[in-house]
């Protein structure tokens, strides 16, 4: 049975929850149930690395989906914590063999956040999309 993990910050926690909810009903509009799904959820951006480091060392996900919403703020610090998530899931992606989803967004304010949480911005929906893209093409890949 193919499964997924989902990553998901609880920073930010009115926007991770929208984005969330939209993933999973993505994932169970194309037919997985929850026994397939995995959520975990971490304190915030900088703990999602580790926690899809550790899904994907047991090598029991098809995929892992991250969710988090970096805003930026008035230091740049936000600009460092989006850049060393990014390349961190990326290493991650690459040197376990599993694809990892980004679905980690970096709004200027509250208001883009929020849109980027439905209709046709909805970054959760776009990373379950995505995820099931590249299981296919792993599968397709891999002749399995």
């Amino acid at each position: 049975m193919k499964r997924v993990a989902i990553v998901k910050s609880r920073f930010n926690e009115e926007v991770t929850s929208r984005l969330l909810a939209s993933c999973l009903k993505t994932f169970r509009s194309e037919g997985w149930t929850d026994s397939q799904l995995k959520v975990v959820e971490v304190p915030g951006g900088w703990e999602i690395p580790w926690a899809a480091q550790e899904l994907a060392k047991t090598n029991r996900y098809a995929a892992i989906v991250t969710l988090g919403c970096v805003m930026k703020g008035q230091t740049p610090q936000n600009d460092h914590l989006a850049r060393s998530l990014v390349q961190s899931l990326h290493r991650i992606s690459l040197d376990s063999r599993i694809p990892v989803i980004l679905g980690v967004i970096t709004p200027n304010n509250e208001r883009q956040a929020m849109a980027r949480t439905k209709g046709k911005m909805d970054r959760g929906h776009e990373a379950a999309l995505a995820a099931l893209e590249m299981i296919a093409l792993k599968e397709e890949l891999r002749g399995s």
